[in-house]
């Protein structure tokens, strides 16, 4: 590995194995850098037929995933959780998002 290569691996999203159940799916992104947030979008599959648009929700890092229902989005994108939340905050994340991401700080 050069000097100049980066030790983290790229982010890639693989496509959701079942079509979406929304024709303008839903995102939530949790954490206070927004761009940063919705650079993580960028390649995840999209619909093939007809228009279409994200529709995105943006959460305080802080705020509890308990609030949503289950399948409410298609993906979430959250900042890892500290040690003492992480098994919560994973429950909710599969129980609410058909596909999810977890970002470091």
């Amino acid at each position: 590995m050069s000097r100049n290569s980066s030790p983290r691996p790229l982010v890639r999203l693989a496509p959701i194995g079942s079509p979406f159940s929304r024709r303008n799916p839903k995102i939530l992104l949790a954490g206070s850098h927004q761009p940063t947030l919705l650079r993580y979008l960028d390649g995840w599959p999209r619909r093939q037929h007809g228009p279409h648009a994200f529709l995105i929700q943006f959460i305080d890092s802080r705020a509890s995933l308990e609030r949503f229902g289950n399948d409410q989005f298609d993906l979430a994108v959250i900042p890892s959780p500290s040690v003492e939340n992480a098994e919560g905050v994973i429950r909710h994340l599969t129980r609410i998002a058909r596909q999810g991401l977890i970002t470091r700080h």
